[in-house]
C-alpha cells in the first residue's frame, strides 16, 4: 500500500434488477473493500486494487451504470484513522462469523465422538469442512491489511480446529484398526 494513498469507488447502478448491484456489492466485499456513504467503497491504493476496482468499474458501465473511479489522500489524519477503524471493523465482523463457524465445528466433532460415529466417510465430511474453514480464513487475512483485534483470536480457533480435526481422525484410525483386528 501506498502511504497515505486511497482508491475511492462511487457508482451508481439501475435499481431493477437487483442482482447487477448485488454482484457489485459481493465484488466490492470480497476486495475488502468498505463502504463509507451509500455506494462509496474506500480500498487502500495498490495495483491489485486499482486493477480489480478497474475491472468492477468497467462491469458497472456495461450494466448501465456510473462510476467514478478516483485516487485519493486523507487530509486530516484523523479521518484516515476513522476509515481504518471502519476496515478493522469489517474484518472484526467476518472473524467472529468465522468463530463462529469454528464453534459449529467443535460441536459437530463431540456430537460424532459421543454417537461413536467412527467412518472414513465422516472423516472425508469433516476434511471438507475444515477446508471450507481454511480457505475461508485465508480469504479473510488477505483482506485484514490494518491487523484486526480478532485475527489472533480466529487463528487460534483454526489452529484448535485443526487439532481436534486430527484428533478426531484419530480415533476413527483407532476404532477401524481394533475392530479389524
Amino acid at each position: 500500500m501506498e502511504k497515505g494513498k486511497w482508491l475511492v469507488i462511487n457508482y451508481n447502478l439501475p435499481t431493477e434488477p437487483s442482482r447487477l448491484r448485488v454482484a457489485t456489492w459481493r465484488s466490492l466485499k470480497k476486495l475488502g473493500a468498505v463502504n463509507i456513504q451509500q455506494s462509496m467503497w474506500v480500498l487502500p491504493h495498490n495495483d491489485d486494487n486499482y486493477s480489480a476496482l478497474q475491472a468492477i468499474s468497467q462491469e458497472i458501465e456495461v450494466k448501465n451504470g456510473e462510476v467514478l473511479l478516483m485516487q485519493c489522500e486523507f487530509l486530516n489524519l484523523e479521518h484516515e484513522d476513522k476509515v481504518i477503524a471502519y476496515f478493522n471493523k469489517a474484518r472484526d465482523e467476518e472473524y467472529k462469523e468465522f468463530i463462529d463457524k469454528c464453534e459449529d465445528y467443535f460441536k459437530e466433532i463431540e456430537k460424532e465422538i459421543a454417537i461413536e460415529k467412527f467412518t472414513f466417510a465422516e472423516v472425508e465430511e469433516e476434511e471438507e469442512e475444515l477446508d471450507k474453514l481454511l480457505s475461508w480464513y485465508g480469504k479473510i487475512e488477505a483482506r485484514d491489511i490494518f491487523h484486526s483485534l480478532k485475527r489472533d483470536c480466529a487463528k487460534g480457533k483454526l489452529d484448535q480446529v485443526k487439532k481436534a480435526f486430527e484428533n478426531y481422525s484419530d480415533m476413527v484410525y483407532q476404532y477401524t484398526i481394533l475392530r479389524v483386528e
